[in-house]
């Protein structure tokens, strides 16, 4: 097997964040293309249709391209340049049109130092990945919800041609130039023997591959269909739950209509800074606000449990989502702010 054994977690250039808060520039920003998906995945909110419906704010689409460029264009407000533009949230990526064309223009951007997404990859036809491996994607994160066309049915409610799902995973592959390739799967759903097929498979048409573990990904969201052990991290490990997000120190996220959430995990769009920000957004008024200044304080006081309104109390990802623990250092951050 070629590929090597890793998280598909971004580990570039990775900053020590204990001694790099408070940032004047966000490391990454999740801009997201589209939030609406073509799978109904049995873990996600965004694939359960009748629910985006009852959803104030989601099934939008595709962004509009001439918003996405405003985004960018407004990173020249900050000090330093982006290191991740990250063109994911919600949806499928590559159901808005102009996927490529976003890559393009962050890339062309000197405020922008990589970009990568995470997609399903069922529109990723040669077609559609020449034309992202020329736009420069810098990395791709590939999520594979099955080992054959039966099971991807059964867990994400979509029909493929596996055999022709594979081929072009390995085209595109073949042909990255300088985007790395990564695929993973929710191991909970294979036996021992389908995570060696999914090994075999994918194993020499990327350069990291991963088996994870279902977690409680979107808080207040009670339609999970699958089962998980609340004990079990996002990578095997054993779950320990910590009172300081990392999460709201260094990432913005722009949704789809241009709102901007506090959070990436923000399904329901109900922890929204703004909901919609005069044209062109303006990004460092919002990571310069109080208001986000505020809900950053409220974990180094100790206060998380305290954010009822919003997802936070509950929210898994800070007990399985393996975060860096910041815990034992809120003291000398508070005095370094």
């Amino acid at each position: 097997m070629k590929a090597k054994i890793i998280p598909r977690i971004d580990i570039y250039d990775r900053l020590e964040l204990k001694e790099a808060i408070p940032m004047r520039t966000p490391i990454v920003i999740y801009i997201d293309p589209c939030d609406t998906c073509n799978f109904h995945c049995k873990f996600c909110p965004s694939g359960n249709l009748e629910l985006m419906k009852k959803t104030p704010g989601r099934g939008h689409g595709p962004m509009d391209f001439a918003l996405y460029k405003g985004v960018i264009d407004s990173l020249a407000d900050f000090r330093d340049p982006i290191r991740i533009v990250r063109l994911y949230k919600e949806g499928e990526p590559l159901l808005n049109a102009r996927f490529a064309d976003m890559v393009a223009y962050a890339k062309a951007s000197p405020h922008v130092l990589r970009v990568d997404t995470t997609t399903n990859a069922s529109l990723l036809t040669p077609e559609r990945g020449r034309a992202v491996i020329d736009a420069g994607l810098d990395r791709i994160n590939i999520s594979v919800e099955g080992i054959n066309a039966g099971q991807y049915r059964e867990f994400s409610g979509h029909t493929l041609d596996y055999g022709k799902f594979v081929e072009n995973i390995a085209w595109f592959y073949e042909h990255r130039q300088q985007c790395e390739v990564n695929i993973k799967i929710n191991g909970d759903i294979l036996t021992p023997e389908q995570v060696q097929t999914f090994y075999d498979t994918f194993g020499d048409i990327c350069d990291g591959i991963s088996v994870e573990h279902t977690i409680e990904y979107w808080p207040k969201f009670d339609d999970m269909k699958v089962e998980y052990d609340e004990n079990v991290t996002l990578l095997g490990g054993i779950s320990h739950e910590v009172q300081i997000c990392p999460y709201v120190f260094y990432e913005m996220c722009v949704n789809s209509d241009g709102s901007f959430s506090l959070c990436r995990f923000d399904w329901n769009h109900a922890m929204l800074l703004d909901q919609h920000v005069s044209f062109p957004p303006t990004l460092k008024k919002i990571w310069d606000s109080i208001v986000l200044w505020n809900f950053q304080q409220r974990f180094l006081e100790g206060k998380r449990k305290e954010l009822t309104v919003l997802s936070c109390p509950k929210c898994g990802i800070l007990k399985q989502g393996v975060p860096e623990d910041l815990d034992e250092f809120v003291g000398e951050i508070l005095d370094r702010i």
